[in-house]
Protein backbone atom coordinates (compact mmCIF):
# COMPACT_ATOMS: atom_id res chain seq x y z
CA UNK A 1 0.00 0.00 0.00
CA UNK A 2 1.12 3.67 -0.68
CA UNK A 3 2.14 5.43 2.32
CA UNK A 4 0.80 9.11 3.11
CA UNK A 5 4.43 10.52 2.43
CA UNK A 6 5.05 8.92 -1.20
CA UNK A 7 1.52 9.91 -1.80
CA UNK A 8 2.27 13.80 -0.93
CA UNK A 9 5.69 13.39 -2.71
CA UNK A 10 4.06 12.26 -5.98
CA UNK A 11 1.59 15.14 -5.65
CA UNK A 12 4.37 17.82 -5.15
CA UNK A 13 6.62 16.33 -7.57
CA UNK A 14 3.93 16.70 -10.44
CA UNK A 15 1.62 19.78 -9.92
CA UNK A 16 4.43 21.68 -8.25
CA UNK A 17 7.30 20.75 -10.29
CA UNK A 18 5.48 19.28 -13.34
CA UNK A 19 7.97 15.76 -13.50
CA UNK A 20 6.37 13.39 -16.07
CA UNK A 21 4.46 10.57 -14.50
CA UNK A 22 7.26 8.82 -15.95
CA UNK A 23 10.18 10.00 -13.72
CA UNK A 24 8.13 9.78 -10.74
CA UNK A 25 8.00 6.40 -11.19
CA UNK A 26 11.90 5.88 -11.91
CA UNK A 27 12.88 8.33 -8.97
CA UNK A 28 10.54 6.40 -6.47
CA UNK A 29 10.29 2.99 -7.95
CA UNK A 30 6.60 2.56 -7.62
CA UNK A 31 4.59 1.51 -10.33
CA UNK A 32 2.73 3.26 -13.31
CA UNK A 33 -0.92 2.58 -12.14
CA UNK A 34 -0.19 4.04 -8.29
CA UNK A 35 1.44 7.05 -9.30
CA UNK A 36 -1.65 7.68 -11.41
CA UNK A 37 -4.32 6.65 -8.52
CA UNK A 38 -2.21 9.01 -6.14
CA UNK A 39 -2.73 11.71 -8.70
CA UNK A 40 -6.12 11.23 -8.74
CA UNK A 41 -7.03 10.92 -5.18
CA UNK A 42 -7.31 13.97 -3.42
CA UNK A 43 -7.36 12.28 0.25
CA UNK A 44 -4.35 10.60 1.66
CA UNK A 45 -3.92 6.53 1.58
CA UNK A 46 -6.32 4.74 4.20
CA UNK A 47 -5.92 1.41 4.94
CA UNK A 48 -9.18 -0.46 6.07
CA UNK A 49 -9.25 -3.95 7.02
CA UNK A 50 -12.05 -6.32 5.55
CA UNK A 51 -14.05 -6.99 7.69
CA UNK A 52 -13.79 -10.29 9.10
CA UNK A 53 -17.22 -11.08 10.54
CA UNK A 54 -18.08 -12.30 14.11
CA UNK A 55 -19.16 -15.64 15.57
CA UNK A 56 -22.21 -13.37 16.70
CA UNK A 57 -23.29 -13.09 13.25
CA UNK A 58 -24.87 -16.73 12.81
CA UNK A 59 -26.80 -15.90 16.57
CA UNK A 60 -27.91 -12.77 15.78
CA UNK A 61 -31.03 -13.50 14.21
CA UNK A 62 -32.02 -15.50 17.63
CA UNK A 63 -30.89 -12.93 19.83
CA UNK A 64 -32.86 -9.92 18.36
CA UNK A 65 -35.99 -12.75 18.47
CA UNK A 66 -35.09 -12.60 22.34
CA UNK A 67 -34.80 -8.74 22.37
CA UNK A 68 -37.94 -8.37 20.64
CA UNK A 69 -40.03 -10.10 23.51
CA UNK A 70 -37.61 -8.88 26.38
CA UNK A 71 -35.86 -5.86 25.16
CA UNK A 72 -33.76 -5.69 28.51
CA UNK A 73 -33.18 -9.04 29.33
CA UNK A 74 -29.03 -9.13 30.37
CA UNK A 75 -26.72 -10.42 28.42
CA UNK A 76 -25.94 -13.62 30.59
CA UNK A 77 -29.30 -14.32 30.43
CA UNK A 78 -29.53 -14.20 26.54
CA UNK A 79 -26.74 -16.44 26.56
CA UNK A 80 -28.44 -19.31 28.60
CA UNK A 81 -31.41 -18.84 26.25
CA UNK A 82 -29.58 -19.00 23.09
CA UNK A 83 -27.43 -21.68 24.16
CA UNK A 84 -24.37 -19.28 23.66
CA UNK A 85 -21.27 -21.38 23.59
CA UNK A 86 -18.53 -18.97 23.35
CA UNK A 87 -16.95 -16.09 25.59
CA UNK A 88 -19.62 -13.74 26.63
CA UNK A 89 -17.64 -10.82 25.47
CA UNK A 90 -18.78 -11.14 21.73
CA UNK A 91 -22.55 -11.36 23.06
CA UNK A 92 -22.03 -8.35 24.91
CA UNK A 93 -20.42 -6.30 21.86
CA UNK A 94 -23.72 -7.18 19.93
CA UNK A 95 -26.23 -6.34 21.93
CA UNK A 96 -24.58 -2.86 22.13
CA UNK A 97 -24.81 -2.55 18.55
CA UNK A 98 -28.47 -3.84 18.74
CA UNK A 99 -29.69 -3.46 22.14
CA UNK A 100 -30.70 0.25 21.33
CA UNK A 101 -33.39 -0.81 17.73
CA UNK A 102 -35.66 -2.27 20.81
CA UNK A 103 -34.90 0.10 23.83
CA UNK A 104 -35.01 2.96 22.46
CA UNK A 105 -32.10 5.59 23.36
CA UNK A 106 -32.73 7.92 26.16
CA UNK A 107 -30.62 11.18 25.78
CA UNK A 108 -29.91 13.27 29.01
CA UNK A 109 -30.30 17.05 28.60
CA UNK A 110 -27.45 19.71 29.83
CA UNK A 111 -29.51 21.58 32.71
CA UNK A 112 -28.33 25.08 33.95
CA UNK A 113 -28.83 25.85 37.59
CA UNK A 114 -29.85 29.57 38.58
CA UNK A 115 -28.94 30.59 41.70
CA UNK A 116 -30.44 29.86 44.78
CA UNK A 117 -32.89 27.17 43.09
CA UNK A 118 -31.80 23.99 44.27
CA UNK A 119 -29.78 21.62 46.88
CA UNK A 120 -29.29 18.49 46.00
CA UNK A 121 -29.33 15.84 49.18
CA UNK A 122 -27.87 12.59 49.31
CA UNK A 123 -26.68 9.81 52.00
CA UNK A 124 -22.92 8.66 51.37
CA UNK A 125 -21.85 5.78 53.58
CA UNK A 126 -18.47 5.44 54.04
CA UNK A 127 -16.62 2.15 54.22
CA UNK A 128 -14.28 2.80 56.87
CA UNK A 129 -16.60 1.53 60.30
CA UNK A 130 -16.34 4.29 62.76
CA UNK A 131 -15.91 3.62 66.84
CA UNK A 132 -19.03 4.64 68.62
CA UNK A 133 -18.18 3.45 72.14
CA UNK A 134 -19.23 0.23 74.41
CA UNK A 135 -16.50 -1.84 72.02
CA UNK A 136 -18.27 -1.04 68.61
CA UNK A 137 -17.61 0.14 65.29
CA UNK A 138 -20.69 0.80 62.63
CA UNK A 139 -20.97 1.98 59.23
CA UNK A 140 -22.91 5.38 59.43
CA UNK A 141 -24.53 7.67 56.84
CA UNK A 142 -23.11 11.01 55.90
CA UNK A 143 -25.43 13.73 54.59
CA UNK A 144 -24.39 15.44 51.83
CA UNK A 145 -25.60 18.44 50.90
CA UNK A 146 -24.51 20.47 47.56
CA UNK A 147 -25.78 23.91 46.18
CA UNK A 148 -26.61 23.16 42.31
CA UNK A 149 -25.09 26.58 41.40
CA UNK A 150 -22.22 27.39 42.93
CA UNK A 151 -21.91 23.30 43.53
CA UNK A 152 -21.01 24.67 47.62
CA UNK A 153 -21.08 21.46 49.61
CA UNK A 154 -21.56 20.69 53.23
CA UNK A 155 -21.62 17.31 54.79
CA UNK A 156 -22.05 15.97 58.63
CA UNK A 157 -22.36 12.37 59.98
CA UNK A 158 -25.53 11.29 61.89
CA UNK A 159 -26.28 8.20 64.06
CA UNK A 160 -29.01 6.82 61.75
CA UNK A 161 -31.13 7.70 58.83
CA UNK A 162 -34.48 8.06 60.52
CA UNK A 163 -36.59 11.01 59.37
CA UNK A 164 -35.80 13.14 63.00
CA UNK A 165 -32.27 12.47 62.14
CA UNK A 166 -32.44 13.28 58.69
CA UNK A 167 -34.54 16.56 59.47
CA UNK A 168 -31.51 17.31 61.89
CA UNK A 169 -28.73 17.05 59.79
CA UNK A 170 -30.76 19.10 56.78
CA UNK A 171 -31.24 21.90 59.69
CA UNK A 172 -26.96 22.02 60.79
CA UNK A 173 -26.28 22.13 57.28
CA UNK A 174 -28.67 25.07 56.26
CA UNK A 175 -27.94 26.90 59.55
CA UNK A 176 -24.18 26.57 58.36
CA UNK A 177 -25.27 28.67 55.33
CA UNK A 178 -27.91 31.06 56.86
CA UNK A 179 -30.31 30.48 53.90
CA UNK A 180 -32.13 27.76 52.10
CA UNK A 181 -32.99 27.23 48.44
CA UNK A 182 -36.28 27.24 46.94
CA UNK A 183 -36.12 23.32 46.27
CA UNK A 184 -34.45 20.38 48.08
CA UNK A 185 -33.90 17.01 45.91
CA UNK A 186 -34.05 13.99 47.68
CA UNK A 187 -33.89 10.78 45.70
CA UNK A 188 -36.61 8.13 47.56
CA UNK A 189 -34.97 7.71 50.80
CA UNK A 190 -37.64 5.77 52.94
CA UNK A 191 -37.61 8.28 56.07
CA UNK A 192 -38.34 11.01 53.37
CA UNK A 193 -40.38 9.61 50.79
CA UNK A 194 -39.92 6.09 50.38
CA UNK A 195 -43.28 6.07 49.57
CA UNK A 196 -43.60 8.45 46.65
CA UNK A 197 -44.70 11.32 48.35
CA UNK A 198 -43.01 13.29 51.18
CA UNK A 199 -43.19 11.91 54.28
CA UNK A 200 -45.20 14.51 57.26
CA UNK A 201 -42.25 15.22 59.15
CA UNK A 202 -40.62 15.86 56.15
CA UNK A 203 -42.72 18.40 54.34
CA UNK A 204 -43.29 20.30 57.75
CA UNK A 205 -40.26 20.58 57.41
CA UNK A 206 -39.53 22.25 54.61
CA UNK A 207 -43.38 24.12 55.21
CA UNK A 208 -41.40 25.93 58.28
CA UNK A 209 -38.09 26.66 55.50
CA UNK A 210 -41.15 28.02 53.26
CA UNK A 211 -39.02 26.27 50.75
CA UNK A 212 -40.41 22.35 49.34
CA UNK A 213 -38.74 18.58 49.02
CA UNK A 214 -38.97 17.39 45.59
CA UNK A 215 -38.31 13.67 44.90
CA UNK A 216 -36.38 11.85 41.83
CA UNK A 217 -38.17 9.63 39.80
CA UNK A 218 -37.50 6.19 41.29
CA UNK A 219 -34.05 4.26 39.87
CA UNK A 220 -33.29 7.46 38.41
CA UNK A 221 -29.85 8.41 40.29
CA UNK A 222 -29.01 10.86 37.42
CA UNK A 223 -31.69 13.23 38.33
CA UNK A 224 -29.21 14.36 41.60
CA UNK A 225 -26.32 13.04 39.62
CA UNK A 226 -24.33 16.39 41.18
CA UNK A 227 -24.46 15.26 44.78
CA UNK A 228 -24.45 11.51 43.37
CA UNK A 229 -20.68 12.59 42.14
CA UNK A 230 -19.59 14.02 45.40
CA UNK A 231 -19.96 11.15 46.91
CA UNK A 232 -17.37 9.63 44.97
CA UNK A 233 -15.62 12.45 45.47
CA UNK A 234 -15.52 12.25 49.10
CA UNK A 235 -14.64 8.34 48.73
CA UNK A 236 -11.53 9.33 46.76
CA UNK A 237 -10.87 12.79 47.94
CA UNK A 238 -11.39 12.80 52.09
CA UNK A 239 -11.52 9.26 52.54
CA UNK A 240 -8.19 7.77 51.99
CA UNK A 241 -5.29 7.98 54.55
CA UNK A 242 -7.89 8.71 57.28
CA UNK A 243 -8.28 7.19 60.79
CA UNK A 244 -11.24 8.32 63.31
CA UNK A 245 -11.57 7.62 67.09
CA UNK A 246 -15.66 8.75 66.96
CA UNK A 247 -18.61 10.38 65.21
CA UNK A 248 -17.51 13.65 66.54
CA UNK A 249 -13.88 13.43 65.67
CA UNK A 250 -15.27 12.22 61.98
CA UNK A 251 -16.93 15.67 61.26
CA UNK A 252 -14.69 17.36 63.34
CA UNK A 253 -12.03 16.14 60.58
CA UNK A 254 -14.89 16.95 57.46
CA UNK A 255 -15.22 20.25 58.70
CA UNK A 256 -11.60 21.07 58.62
CA UNK A 257 -11.47 19.58 54.97
CA UNK A 258 -14.80 20.92 53.49
CA UNK A 259 -13.17 24.37 52.96
CA UNK A 260 -9.99 23.24 50.49
CA UNK A 261 -13.34 21.20 48.21
CA UNK A 262 -14.65 24.54 48.12
CA UNK A 263 -11.66 26.23 47.31
CA UNK A 264 -11.25 23.87 44.19
CA UNK A 265 -11.54 24.94 40.75
CA UNK A 266 -15.05 22.99 39.14
CA UNK A 267 -14.44 22.78 35.36
CA UNK A 268 -18.24 23.12 34.62
CA UNK A 269 -18.87 26.32 36.39
CA UNK A 270 -15.27 27.58 35.49
CA UNK A 271 -14.93 28.61 38.90
CA UNK A 272 -14.32 27.71 43.01
CA UNK A 273 -17.80 26.92 44.65
CA UNK A 274 -16.70 29.55 47.64
CA UNK A 275 -16.98 32.22 45.20
CA UNK A 276 -19.84 31.86 43.73
CA UNK A 277 -21.54 30.94 47.16
CA UNK A 278 -22.47 34.75 47.56
CA UNK A 279 -24.45 34.47 44.47
CA UNK A 280 -26.56 31.62 45.44
CA UNK A 281 -26.84 32.62 48.94
CA UNK A 282 -28.27 36.40 47.39
CA UNK A 283 -30.84 34.41 45.55
CA UNK A 284 -32.15 32.09 48.60
CA UNK A 285 -34.81 32.13 51.27
CA UNK A 286 -34.20 33.71 54.52
CA UNK A 287 -34.36 31.34 57.10
CA UNK A 288 -37.79 31.49 59.50
CA UNK A 289 -37.25 33.04 62.94
CA UNK A 290 -38.62 29.86 64.63
CA UNK A 291 -36.54 26.30 63.94
CA UNK A 292 -38.46 23.78 62.18
CA UNK A 293 -39.12 20.56 63.91
CA UNK A 294 -36.27 18.60 63.94
CA UNK A 295 -35.24 15.20 65.93
CA UNK A 296 -36.46 12.37 66.91
CA UNK A 297 -40.13 12.65 69.25
CA UNK A 298 -42.05 10.71 71.02
CA UNK A 299 -44.69 10.92 73.92
CA UNK A 300 -44.96 7.60 76.13
CA UNK A 301 -46.13 6.35 79.61
CA UNK A 302 -43.34 6.20 81.41
CA UNK A 303 -42.92 2.03 82.54
CA UNK A 304 -42.01 0.82 86.02
CA UNK A 305 -38.32 0.10 84.68
CA UNK A 306 -38.07 4.24 84.12
CA UNK A 307 -36.34 4.24 80.88
CA UNK A 308 -37.06 5.89 77.27
CA UNK A 309 -36.13 4.21 73.93
CA UNK A 310 -34.40 6.53 71.56
CA UNK A 311 -33.35 5.19 68.13
CA UNK A 312 -31.84 1.26 69.85
CA UNK A 313 -30.64 2.55 73.32
CA UNK A 314 -32.61 3.06 76.56
CA UNK A 315 -32.09 6.17 78.92
CA UNK A 316 -33.18 6.60 82.46
CA UNK A 317 -35.52 9.05 83.82
CA UNK A 318 -36.57 10.30 87.10
CA UNK A 319 -38.25 7.70 88.52
CA UNK A 320 -40.76 10.13 90.46
CA UNK A 321 -42.76 10.34 86.90
CA UNK A 322 -43.74 6.43 86.80
CA UNK A 323 -47.39 6.02 85.18
CA UNK A 324 -47.43 9.65 83.56
CA UNK A 325 -46.58 10.53 80.11
CA UNK A 326 -43.08 11.92 79.03
CA UNK A 327 -41.89 13.88 76.02
CA UNK A 328 -38.94 12.90 74.63
CA UNK A 329 -36.84 14.68 72.09
CA UNK A 330 -33.59 13.42 70.67
CA UNK A 331 -31.28 15.20 68.43
CA UNK A 332 -27.84 13.43 67.21
CA UNK A 333 -25.85 14.88 70.43
CA UNK A 334 -28.92 15.13 73.07
CA UNK A 335 -31.61 13.46 74.53
CA UNK A 336 -33.92 15.63 76.88
CA UNK A 337 -36.80 13.82 78.68
CA UNK A 338 -39.50 16.15 79.84
CA UNK A 339 -43.10 15.90 81.54
CA UNK A 340 -45.78 19.08 81.35
CA UNK A 341 -42.88 21.33 80.40
CA UNK A 342 -40.29 19.98 83.06
CA UNK A 343 -37.07 18.66 82.03
CA UNK A 344 -37.12 15.27 83.94
CA UNK A 345 -33.80 13.19 82.25
CA UNK A 346 -30.97 14.60 79.89
CA UNK A 347 -27.84 12.35 78.47
CA UNK A 348 -25.55 12.81 75.87
CA UNK A 349 -26.84 10.52 72.98
CA UNK A 350 -24.98 7.21 72.24
CA UNK A 351 -24.43 6.12 68.69
CA UNK A 352 -23.82 2.63 69.76
CA UNK A 353 -26.26 -0.55 69.49
CA UNK A 354 -28.82 -1.76 72.30
CA UNK A 355 -27.07 1.04 74.49
CA UNK A 356 -28.20 1.52 78.51
CA UNK A 357 -27.63 5.05 79.68
CA UNK A 358 -28.12 5.46 83.00
CA UNK A 359 -28.22 8.47 85.50
CA UNK A 360 -26.78 7.60 88.90
CA UNK A 361 -29.43 10.46 90.67
CA UNK A 362 -31.81 8.61 89.27
CA UNK A 363 -30.82 4.91 90.16
CA UNK A 364 -30.52 6.32 93.97
CA UNK A 365 -34.06 8.00 93.61
CA UNK A 366 -35.23 4.46 92.80
CA UNK A 367 -33.75 2.91 95.36
CA UNK A 368 -35.84 5.39 98.00
CA UNK A 369 -39.11 5.20 96.72
CA UNK A 370 -38.69 1.19 96.86
CA UNK A 371 -37.30 1.60 100.74
CA UNK A 372 -40.12 4.27 101.46
CA UNK A 373 -42.94 1.72 99.32
CA UNK A 374 -41.88 -1.11 101.75
CA UNK A 375 -41.33 0.69 105.09
CA UNK A 376 -42.97 -1.20 107.37
CA UNK A 377 -44.81 0.28 110.44
CA UNK A 378 -43.92 0.39 114.43
CA UNK A 379 -46.94 -0.39 116.00
CA UNK A 380 -47.25 -4.13 117.12
CA UNK A 381 -50.27 -5.08 115.77
CA UNK A 382 -49.63 -4.41 112.02
CA UNK A 383 -45.94 -6.15 112.36
CA UNK A 384 -47.33 -9.60 110.17
CA UNK A 385 -47.22 -7.47 107.46
CA UNK A 386 -43.83 -6.89 107.07
CA UNK A 387 -43.33 -10.20 105.31
CA UNK A 388 -45.37 -8.49 102.28
CA UNK A 389 -43.95 -4.92 102.58
CA UNK A 390 -46.69 -2.41 103.95
CA UNK A 391 -46.59 1.52 103.14
CA UNK A 392 -48.43 4.54 104.40
CA UNK A 393 -51.50 5.95 103.62
CA UNK A 394 -51.96 9.60 103.49
CA UNK A 395 -54.06 9.89 106.86
CA UNK A 396 -50.70 7.95 108.78
CA UNK A 397 -52.03 4.16 109.22
CA UNK A 398 -49.95 1.47 107.28
CA UNK A 399 -51.69 -0.30 104.23
CA UNK A 400 -50.83 -3.71 103.96
CA UNK A 401 -49.38 -4.70 100.13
Amino acid sequence: MLSVEDWAEIRRLHRAEGVPIKEIVRRLGVARNTVRAALASDRPPRYVRAPRGSVADAFEPRIRAVLAEFPRMPAPVIAERISWPYSITPLKKRLRQIRPEYVGVDPVDRVVYEPGQITQCDLWFPETPIPVGRGQERILPVLVMTLAFSRFLTATMLPSRQCGDLLSGMWALISQIGRVTKTLVWDRESAIGGTGRVSVPAAAFAGTLATRIRLAPPRDPEFKGMVERNNGYFETSFLPGRVFTSPQDFNAQLADWLPRANARTVRSIQGRPVDLLDTDYAAMVALPPIDPPVGLTGRIRLARDYYVRVDTGDYSVDPRMIGRFVEVTASPDRVVVSCQGQIVAQHRRSWAKQAVITDPAHVALAQQLRRELTRVGHAPAHRHVGAYGARQHSDGHTVQI
